[in-house]
């Protein structure tokens, strides 16, 4: 008969509790740490490399990256979800950078403008990303990726409508699609050498408040 006390375990055979963690966890936790470090240090390097050419092979990221190509497709099986990925953590730039903004405690038209510099600041950094989703990814899927800036922007339109700064005889759809398309020209023509980066968001501020203005405003 055993002569151990009914209350106490036996570590070797009691379940583990709640703050228990044995080998098998730790070695789960080390393995999805490890992933997850790959997985920061590709998407890094994919930003990286799109930025200086937005044609780079999957090769070159794992090479930038330090991980193997085995590694690579594991974690993003094509380039289009590498560019997906990519995407999404440029897009978490961008919003964190208008979330900083003070869009809701000026008029309409200046919130308007801060978000065109401050949209144009991350975009600058990600043109050759931009270029390559453009080649590489479904349109539809890449305007599908700027719904949640868009919807920002329609907001402001529509604020300024009630503020009688912007206009309101053209849909509030095609105004956005106006900003979002003229975004993208000015990336290109940066691509292009027609336009300097540094001027840039000073020529699509004008334009966008131009095209948005109603009658009588003074764009001054």
């Amino acid at each position: 008969m055993s002569t151990q006390p009914r209350h106490q375990r036996d570590p070797a055979s009691a379940p583990a509790g709640p703050g228990d963690a044995g080998p098998g966890d730790a070695a789960g936790v080390r393995r999805r740490a490890d992933a997850q470090r790959s997985i920061t240090a590709i998407l890094d390097a994919a930003l990286a490399c799109f930025a200086s050419d937005p044609d780079a092979s999957m090769t070159a990221v794992a090479r930038a990256a330090g991980v193997g190509r085995v590694t690579l497709y594991a974690h993003f099986p094509s380039r289009e979800a590498l560019l997906e990925a990519a995407q999404k953590r440029a897009f978490a730039e961008l919003s964190a950078a208008l979330d900083a903004e003070d869009l809701d405690g000026v008029p309409a038209r200046e919130a308007v403008a801060r978000t065109v510099r401050s949209s144009w600041k991350v975009l600058d950094q990600h043109r050759g990303l931009m270029a390559a989703s453009v080649r590489h990814l479904d349109p539809a899927r890449l305007r599908e990726r700027h719904d949640p800036v868009l919807a920002r922007i329609e907001r402001l339109i529509a604020r300024g409508q009630d503020e009688g700064v912007f206009r309101t005889d053209l849909p509030g759809g095609w105004l956005v699609a106006v900003a979002y398309n003229l975004s993208h020209a000015a990336a290109e023509e940066v691509n292009a050498g027609r336009l300097s980066s540094a001027a840039a968001a000073e020529v699509l501020e004008a334009t966008l408040l131009a095209a948005l203005a109603s009658r009588g405003t003074t764009l001054a």
